[in-house]
């Protein structure tokens, strides 16, 4: 969902500039900024030392701590046949969770229309895949579940996307890997996001990526099938967002062999509007990586299984701004003490997170 929430949510102009040129250029080219800044207060039972980052770092990274997740600015420039955006990102996000080149870089592309609907874009892009955005005013939560932390966050390659109406378009993507700007070996990867919108307050979408990331020179491939099925729905006061993700990794298995390895991991959230200004939210989660090829952690021969509850309330005092305070309890397996408390390994990760956020 990542790639529609960026389009329908992340780019909130504040002002706009048409581009006073020549009479030979396009008198409806437009330049459009925005900004959107994101801080933070957090607090984990986790002990990993002061200014670290915790374990699944992305959002609100750090504990005991007030910080800065995002100071985000962008441009956006829009024309009958061509279109571009590049969007900077500073802060704890950029540090912690995103691509060490071109690190300061969320987003910048250009796009050229080759005949009506279609478009060819090309540069670097945030992930077309997966069901939660990734910045806090993307989701009902401010946190992001775990599966969405091990799905790519960024991408760089091709796109071409087709718009067929209002109600659905089609992306398809020639990448250089996953979750890379930069390709790491000799092959390339593809993927494809497809939504379709029911009706104002329905849609359902899909996207996958298929690709071999192995280093240069492993003679053994590990080529990866990730799908993402996701759905958004309203109904009054509540929003619903359902997703799934499954993924088969060749020659991944904890066995060994040439078996596949897999993936699978789920996230169900709901928002009630109780009042105009005031929401409360929650979020179930589960992620079970049995062969341990996503997430990279293997305890007493099993991959990652956690699960997750989350719960929070949010205050709008306008639209474009929020202040939120939620709790979040991490369990994994029994036999996985994956964290560190009070002079105890452990197997759970309780969070108390409060954010403000504004978008201009």
């Amino acid at each position: 969902m990542k790639q529609f929430l960026l389009y329908s949510l992340s780019v909130l102009p504040f002002f706009s500039v048409v581009n006073c040129f020549s009479q030979s250029q396009d008198s409806s080219a437009k330049v459009v900024f925005s900004g959107y800044v994101d801080a933070y207060y957090a607090f984990y039972t986790d002990s990993v030392g002061i200014n670290n980052y915790q374990k699944f770092p992305s959002i609100d990274a750090r504990s005991n701590n007030f910080g800065l997740n995002t100071a985000m600015i962008s441009a956006q420039y829009d024309a009958e046949k061509i279109r571009a955006i590049i969007t900077l990102h500073y802060g704890d996000i950029a540090r912690s969770a995103w691509s060490p080149v071109f690190n300061n870089i969320m987003e910048a592309h250009a796009s050229v229309r080759l005949i009506k609907k279609v478009w060819l874009a090309a540069g670097f892009f945030r992930t077309h895949f997966g069901t939660e955005g990734l910045l806090p005013k993307e989701n009902f939560t401010s946190s992001v579940s775990i599966n969405t932390y091990y799905e790519p966050y960024l991408e760089s390659g091709l796109r071409l996307k087709y718009e067929a109406s209002d109600k659905f378009f089609v992306n398809l993507y020639l990448l250089n890997g996953y979750n890379i700007f930069d390709d790491n070996n000799e092959k390339k990867s593809v993927g494809v996001l497809a939504i379709y919108t029911f009706r104002e307050n329905v849609n359902i979408g899909y996207s996958n990526y298929i690709g071999d990331d192995s280093p240069t020179g492993d003679s053994v491939s590990h080529l990866r099938f990730n799908n993402n099925f996701f759905m958004n729905y309203q109904y009054g006061k509540i929003k619903i967002q359902i997703g799934l993700d499954n993924c088969i990794q060749k020659n991944s298995n904890l066995n060994g062999g040439k078996k596949s390895g897999f993936m699978y991991s789920g996230v169900f959230s709901e928002k009630y509007q109780a009042y105009k200004k005031l929401a409360f939210y929650g979020r179930g989660e589960f992620f079970k990586d049995p062969d341990g090829f996503m997430s990279g952690i293997v305890i007493n021969k099993k991959g990652l299984e956690i699960i997750g509850i989350t719960l929070g309330m949010e205050y709008k005092p306008t639209d474009n701004s929020y202040i939120r305070f939620e709790g979040r309890r991490l369990i994994a397996n029994n036999n996985q003490k994956i964290f560190h408390y009070e002079e105890k390994d452990i197997n759970h990760r309780n969070e108390i997170l409060f954010n403000i956020g504004v978008s201009f």
